[in-house]
């Protein structure tokens, strides 16, 4: 479905907007933003004579903020209290992501592979890591010290994927 996949590309455009290194490359306005392509801008000047330069950086929160919007929005991370779930929106060139999640002293590693179940599981099978498919939520409460999950993108659309607690 062409709409689906252009509304799937959607946050990762915003991201690249937003991205200090994205528009530090950019070949039009790269030189106008005229700060690190490392440090991210807590505002973007938009009157004469600077217009486009980056502002008030190295002393903002805006970095974490941004890192949170793209683990949220790309890789489409929801956490609760005790589970987590994924809905990822990753651009269609990236074959695969990978996100490690520390929380009270769990350590689990997800890897998005543009792949179906079971070319997926062949890819890590040297983690000896579990399915976990888009939307399908997990308790992470409940797991080991340090578990692997693959999260296989072909084949699984996460609003048609029943909900079901691991």
């Amino acid at each position: 479905d062409p709409e689906l996949s252009d509304r799937r590309e959607l946050p990762y455009r915003y991201f690249t907007y937003l991205s200090p290194a994205h528009r530090s490359q950019n070949p039009a306005h790269g030189s106008d933003y005229g700060l690190e392509p490392y440090v991210m801008a807590g505002d973007v000047y938009t009157q004469a004579p600077y217009a486009g330069r980056g502002g008030w950086s190295w002393y903002t929160g805006a970095a974490a903020w941004m890192h949170r919007a793209a683990i949220e929005s790309l890789f489409g991370l929801q956490q609760t209290a005790e589970t987590l779930s994924f809905e990822p929106c990753l651009p269609a060139a990236w074959q695969r992501a990978d996100l490690t999640l520390t929380r009270e002293e769990k350590t689990m590693r997800f890897v998005l592979l543009r792949l179906i179940t079971a070319e997926a599981l062949d890819a890590v099978a040297p983690t000896a890591a579990s399915v976990l498919l888009p939307g399908e939520r997990l308790r992470w409460t409940s797991l080991a010290a340090e578990t692997h999950f693959v999260i296989p993108l072909i084949g699984h659309d996460a609003h048609s994927t029943a909900t079901k607690m691991q």
